[in-house]
């Protein structure tokens, strides 16, 4: 599937930088051009490479906290 329809970038390609090191957006750029244009596809390669808007929430949902659980390090007891 396309990633960039403007340089013909595909989600295949994508994580092939990735997997040679290329972990942010800026990066892929570097390497291949998707997302320099017109810059429609950054928030797919944010996703493909985990770094998605949302990321830091499916992080918490994954580790099986209650949200908001990784801001509290301890647990405050009522007086």
């Amino acid at each position: 599937m396309y990633i960039c329809s403007c340089f013909g970038i595909t989600e295949e390609q994508v994580r092939e930088h990735a997997d040679t090191g290329a972990c942010t957006p800026r990066q892929i750029a570097s390497a291949c051009k998707a997302g320099t244009d017109c810059g429609s596809c950054v928030r797919r390669i944010q996703t493909l490479l985990g770094r998605g808007p949302n990321q830091r929430h499916q992080d918490v949902l994954v580790a099986g906290l209650p949200v908001g659980a990784e801001r509290a390090p301890f647990a405050v007891e009522a007086a």
